[in-house]
């Protein structure tokens, strides 16, 4: 049976997972990882890719990228790197067959403000709490609250300056 031909929309966001042949720990070391990760950064120079996020395990990765609205942008960065990391560490490794498995998965996701801020605040875990996340000009920030430790501290974040610098001898 055919396989079923893969129908990418453009513009949107997607989550593609690509695992090494029989779940081999084929990422295990650092330099693979690397070589792949080297791949990614030229995927998305050669083919104007958006990465918004990356993680590679030691038998699969996951990615989470946006095109620029081009057709193939997806699946030529797909073939690009899967293609190159399976040559080399294949020819590095004098071994044969395949490294991935089968063909690499992709699921639309739906754009929007949880996309960021959820999982970024779900990631960073006990660093986020008591933080904010404000969105400036499309993008999103993790602002901390503003605190007056003492009535000599200014309530805004300022440059250090010796005439805005206080020791804690002159305080107590």
């Amino acid at each position: 049976m055919p396989r079923a031909n893969r129908h990418f929309i453009p513009g949107y966001v997607w989550h593609i997972t690509h695992r090494c042949h029989k779940k081999e720990f084929l990422l295990k070391f650092a330099r693979d990882r690397k070589r792949w990760m080297d791949w990614l950064y030229e995927a998305k120079k050669r083919y104007r890719l958006t990465v918004l996020n990356y993680i590679v395990t030691s038998n699969h990765i996951h990615l989470l990228v946006s095109d620029d609205g081009t057709e193939d942008t997806i699946a030529s960065s797909m073939q690009l790197l899967a293609g190159r990391t399976g040559q080399e560490y294949n020819q590095r490794k004098n071994r044969r067959g395949a490294y991935w498995e089968d063909r690499y998965h992709a699921t639309a996701v739906e754009k929007g403000n949880h996309l960021v801020v959820v999982n970024t605040l779900e990631k960073l875990g006990i660093k986020a709490k008591g933080r904010e996340a404000v969105e400036t000009e499309g993008s999103f920030q993790l602002k901390e609250p503003v605190i007056s430790y003492k009535p000599v501290f200014a309530h805004e974040n300022t440059d250090l300056r010796p005439k805005n610098t206080y020791f804690l001898d002159d305080i107590l």
